[in-house]
């Protein structure tokens, strides 16, 4: 299949580009490059470097045809949201408005939409979380996220689109940003292999499921290949306590210190996990990788990128 993935040169949609070449698939890829690298890439990806806002997009579609929408360009940071709450929604519900428009104008078969678990749920009393969940987001991000869902389910019903959501856990691994807003682990990675105390937002108590993101990639290419349709978790169904979290990475890394405690930040929720069983049922994903096995090879990565030895 022709497959198009918008954000595809950033951290999670990198990885679904190589799992979708490695299977044999065609791959074309949307990026603005704002948080994408061209270096995330494999050779010989096309590469067109838009935002899915822009109105060459639609050129993009006519000229490609894919068969299917990858769709991880998104503003992805809950502080952003909450400062810039009309940014966020012009990225994450009309940018997916414009694309479905496109997919429909142009026969594309399936849209595969990556979501949100850790934000979509709010603070919520069943964990693990599953998706029939009531959500009840508490930030602009998990509000316009749950949006766009809405709208790839309607537009699936109303024109026989092809739709499936994929909440995510809290995606960690090589590739992701450390300098964003987002992304505990390549943050506190970075900021320890520097000699710095990370810091901890709150008393270190909230609790997170960490996904690896090879084991995203995989979720992404099963449900391409099944044309799976529907609205699925995608992490372990473990919460892991960002204290714990600090003192697994200390370890791998080899840090001595301790971290710095700031104030809690608003529209983080206090608790979350996901309820994992449905992906399991529907086209039998379950997550591999183990926290600290997935943690020692982000932590390996980090120190070749920042020139450290093992």
């Amino acid at each position: 299949m022709k497959v198009l993935v918008t954000g595809g040169a950033g951290f999670v949609g990198s990885h679904v580009v190589e799992h979708l070449l490695r299977a044999g698939h065609e791959v074309v890829v949307v990026d603005d490059l704002r948080t994408g690298r061209r270096e995330n890439l494999p050779p010989g990806v096309r590469l067109y470097a838009l935002d899915i806002l822009d109105p060459r997009m639609g050129e993009v579609f006519e000229q490609e045809r894919p068969q299917v929408l990858s769709h991880h360009a998104a503003q992805a940071s809950v502080a952003i949201s909450l400062r810039d709450p009309e940014l966020d929604a012009r990225v994450n519900v009309v940018g997916t408005l414009k694309l479905l428009q496109y997919c429909v104008r142009t026969g594309v078969r399936h849209f595969v939409f990556a979501s949100t678990g850790g934000a979509i749920y709010g603070e919520a009393t069943a964990i693990p979380c599953p998706e029939d969940y009531p959500p009840r987001p508490i930030s602009p991000y998990g509000v316009h996220k749950l949006c766009a869902e809405h709208h790839l389910l309607a537009w699936s019903a109303l024109y026989g689109l092809r739709g499936t959501v994929l909440r995510y856990g809290n995606v960690y691994g090589p590739r992701q940003d450390p300098e964003g807003e987002a992304g505990v682990v390549a943050i506190f990675t970075a900021t320890m292999l520097r000699g710095r105390p990370p810091v901890i937002f709150g008393d270190g108590l909230h609790t997170r499921d960490y996904v690896y993101v090879e084991d995203v990639a995989e979720a992404n290419l099963r449900v391409i290949e099944q044309g799976v349709e529907g609205v699925y978790n995608i992490g372990t169904g473990v919460e892991t306590s960002t204290r714990d979290l600090f003192d697994l990475l200390r370890e791998l890394v080899g840090y001595r210190g301790e971290p710095v405690y700031g104030p809690p930040r608003p529209g983080d929720v206090r608790r979350i996990a996901l309820d994992c069983r449905r992906a399991s049922e529907a086209f039998g994903w379950h997550p591999r990788t183990p926290l600290r096995e997935g943690l020692s090879r982000t932590v390996a990565w980090f120190r070749s990128r920042l020139g450290e030895r093992p």
